[in-house]
């Protein structure tokens, strides 16, 4: 259990510097905490972040772009609508231009 909050602690302490307009992906941070194949987990740990407000897990995407995290928010839309308050044009549960919203904390940090 304490590897777990290890874990989780780790991966919240990097979705906490993604940029305000910016996302991330499950595989970037995982690898980013050297967890490489550790992408799941990284979602099971974005599922729990409700129970911390300061961390902005609609900033979290798969590797494509979409928002496969969408249903662990409130309401139906609440991810999309959180992330183009900041910006992000997401159409059909897709960030539009994830290349350049995309912040890879191994390049960025």
């Amino acid at each position: 259990m304490a590897e777990e909050k290890n874990f989780f602690d780790k991966v919240y302490d990097v979705a906490r510097l993604i940029p305000y307009g910016r996302v991330t992906s499950y595989g970037a941070i995982a690898r980013y905490i050297g967890a490489a194949g550790s992408a799941r987990m990284v979602g099971w740990a974005m599922n729990g972040a409700g129970k911390h407000p300061d961390v902005p897990a609609h900033r979290v995407v798969n590797r494509k772009g979409l928002l496969t995290g969408k249903h662990h928010f409130d309401g139906t839309n609440l991810m999309q609508q959180l992330l183009e308050s900041e910006g992000i044009e997401v159409k059909e549960n897709a960030i539009q231009n994830f290349e350049t919203v995309f912040w890879d904390p191994g390049k960025e940090l």
